[in-house]
This record gives C-alpha cells, structure tokens and sequence, in this order.
C-alpha cells in the first residue's frame, strides 16, 4: 500500500488514511494502518531495530483523510495532553441525506456505545455511563437529495458524527450501519477527515495541515471542494 505522507518532521507523521482498513488491529485481522506505516517508515529510512509510532487518535474504519501519529514519546504525550484539553482542532466534510434544518448549528448529546453491536445511542444526559458529544456543523451545498456539510469535531466519541447527524434524520451517504434504510449495500462512507490543527509538540506553533476527499461520487458532486 502507497502511504500518502501529507507532513513529517522528526516529531509528526501527517499521513491520509485510506478507506476501509482499520487504524490498528482488530478482531478482522485485517492488515492494520499503524503496522502498515511502520514497515513503510522501516524499510523507506533502514531502520535495524522496532520503529517507534505514537497513537494518539483514530478515524472510523470505512472513514478517510488526514491523521496525526507521533514520532516519538514527548510527541505522543503532549499530543495526547492536546486531545484531553480539546486543543486540536478537527474538521470533517461529510455528505447527508436530506438538508439540515438550520445552515449551521451547535449539536450537543449523550452518547452510549453498545459494546456488543458495536453500534452508538443517544441517550439521556441523566444515563450516567452515556458521553457528552459536541460538534458545530455548516452547510455548504445541498443538491439531488444531499447536503454538503462542513462539520468542526469538539469531543471524540465513536462514531460521534454518524450518530448525531443520524439521529436528526440527515443519516450520511453510504453509511449502512446508522442509514441501512436508505443506503446499499457496497456505498462507501461520505465522511472524510479534512484537516487537523495541532501545536507543534517542541516548537509551540501550530501546524494545520489537509486532505481532500477523492474526486468520486458522491464528492465529485460540490464545487466546494477544490
């Protein structure tokens, strides 16, 4: 597999992640993206011992665009310290079925995850195991049926914009698990990781970088999308 490096330093790693393969291993078995890119970095710079590669976030399986790995240990932890402290910023585009009500809008919910489905509720805020989940969402183009959105992530629940979008009635394009009456079979996901803006972990500055969705239906439909 061809690693899509969109940044590096001695610090960071910014790679685009591809759709459906799963960010580090899982009951699937499946070829995992963390192995993956640290054979890639093994044998792109001879390295004779284990490569060294912080987790520090995920994207959905069936989701693509831009991730953050760390390079080395004082990366992975201030990165991490970032994430508890809401400090990287995450914007995703995502296509709907429908149109949101409002052009843009705060959404905020409890969240419970369903271990055993591997599926996520909305539950009550007085459920004491749910999550709070926020996200602001704007609408940028709306044709044939969907809606472009541009949606700024504030907390990192699993499948957090999936859930909240679905559970208004604006379920993504192809996402058969919170949209399986209105979507097929073999659709692929219409939710992509658009850019990440992190504080460089040693030099204090901010680093924003970007992934752009490929050029297949349905984001060949918006002219929002350079």
């Amino acid at each position: 597999m061809e690693i899509n490096v969109l940044y590096e330093d001695n610090h960071l790693l910014f790679i685009e992640k591809p759709v459906n393969i799963p960010v580090q291993a899982d009951q699937s078995n499946d070829r995992d993206l963390l192995t993956i890119i640290k054979e890639f970095i093994k044998e792109r710079d001879r390295k004779p011992g284990n490569v060294y590669l912080g987790l520090v976030h995920r994207l959905d399986r069936p989701v693509g665009g831009v991730m953050v790995f760390a390079k080395t240990s004082k990366a992975a932890s201030r990165l991490s310290d970032q994430i508890r402290r809401n400090v990287i910023q995450k914007q995703y585009l995502a296509v709907v079925r429908g149109t949101p009500t409002d052009q843009e809008a705060y959404l905020k919910d409890f969240l419970l995850k369903n271990r055993n489905e591997n599926k996520v509720y909305v539950s009550s805020y007085k459920n004491k195991k749910a999550k709070k989940a926020l996200l602001d969402y704007k609408i940028l183009e709306s044709k044939k049926g969907l809606s472009l959105l541009k949606v700024d992530l504030h907390t990192g629940r699993p499948h957090q914009i999936r859930v909240q979008l679905s559970s208004r009635g604006w379920p993504l394009y192809g996402d058969q698990k919170y949209g399986e009456k209105v979507n097929k079979t073999g659709q692929q996901i219409a939710l992509w990781s658009h850019s990440l803006t992190i504080e460089h972990p040693t030099k204090k500055e901010e680093i924003r970088v970007d992934s752009q969705p490929p050029a297949e239906f349905p984001w060949s439909l918006w002219k929002s999308i350079d």
